[in-house]
């Protein structure tokens, strides 16, 4: 499947901002399912200097800085991503029970290394606790294979927690929106990672985007669909290295080709999509809008458009700024 992703963010400042240094993790990631056909990243004002390179994850991390004073920031970034449905290959497939590869995990002396160990520890938005570990074991049976409960576990979730997009912010800690039974995609993804780390296992943070279907008769609106996170386990081979299987406790479902990858991280800190630092502006307003669409559909409105006022229609899928020699705050 062909999407196209427009991501827009925009910021008015009170007073105006002196100077500016941001980072941005806005670039869809390339894997063996998903492959990036195109992107671009427009930033106004012009920055005075901007660059990309691959963070300790390897996402691609854009940063630019402004030395002009501004009222308002606009950041776009348009992909076209080509995406296929995940295949767990036979080395993740195999029937390991939950309780080995967390022993796995356990340090031993002359015990063999796996690069996957970084993500049982906890990080900035997902803390170790009990009550994690509470909600998990009915998921978490005796002798039960680490990608079935999972799999349970998302399941759980997305039927005992309610989505509620005014509920929690950011920094609403994961145990509390474990409490409150809601929350936001987020908040979700933070919790099925505590669950799974608290019990000694490797999980980590996706954040990127989903395809939704506007409802019957309807058109698709612009700028109406929003980010979204997920959850990556870790399944390791009999005899090593294994792979990662991806579940979306929000939808109760692993994500398909109808998800689009930005960013891998510990949790949300590692990958905002924005962040800087600012001289000046001590308050402002954020607004947010993202369109994910089928290629094809993009095309055809386009057409339409075009047999009325071809003079006035220009479709580019390929943009200028791509760099061929690199591959999603």
């Amino acid at each position: 499947m062909l999407l196209h992703v427009i991501h827009e963010t925009r910021y008015a400042y009170s007073p105006a901002v002196e100077t500016a240094q941001h980072l941005a993790h806005l670039k869809p990631r390339t894997t063996p399912t998903q492959r990036l056909v195109s992107h671009a990243l427009t930033v106004s004002p012009e920055p005075a200097q901007r660059s990309e390179s691959p963070d300790v994850y390897g996402n691609a991390r854009a940063f630019f800085a402004l030395d002009s004073t501004h009222e308002e920031l606009v950041v776009t970034a348009e992909s076209v991503v080509e995406t296929s449905t995940p295949q767990l290959s036979p080395a993740a497939a195999r029937e390991l029970p939950w309780e080995e590869v967390r022993e796995r995990f356990r340090y031993t002396k002359d015990s063999r290394f796996d690069a996957a160990a970084e993500f049982v520890f906890p990080s900035h938005y997902v803390p170790r606790h009990d009550d994690f570990a509470a909600y998990a074991r009915p998921s978490f049976g005796p002798g039960r294979p680490v990608f079935d409960a999972a799999m349970d576990l998302a399941l759980r979730m997305h039927a005992d927690f309610r989505y509620d997009s005014g509920s929690t912010e950011i920094s609403t800690p994961a145990i509390e929106a474990l409490a409150q039974r809601h929350g936001v995609c987020q908040d979700f993804a933070h919790i099925m990672i505590a669950c799974f780390r608290t019990l000694g296992l490797p999980a980590r943070y996706i954040s990127g985007y989903l395809l939704t279907q506007p409802p019957p008769g309807r058109p698709r609106l612009l700028g109406a669909d929003a980010s979204h996170a997920w959850v990556s386990v870790y399944i390791p081979g009999a005899d090593g290295p294994g792979d990662w299987a991806e579940f979306d406790p929000t939808n109760g479902r692993q994500p398909g080709e109808d998800y689009v990858a930005l960013a891998i991280g510990r949790d949300y800190s590692d990958i905002s999509p924005m962040r800087g630092v600012l001289h000046g502006g001590a308050r402002h307003t954020l607004d947010v809008r993202v369109t994910v669409q089928p290629l094809e559909e993009l095309r055809t409105g386009a057409a339409q458009v075009a047999q009325q006022a071809p003079a006035q229609v220009q479709i580019q899928t390929q943009s200028p700024l791509q760099d061929p020699d690199k591959e999603p705050s």
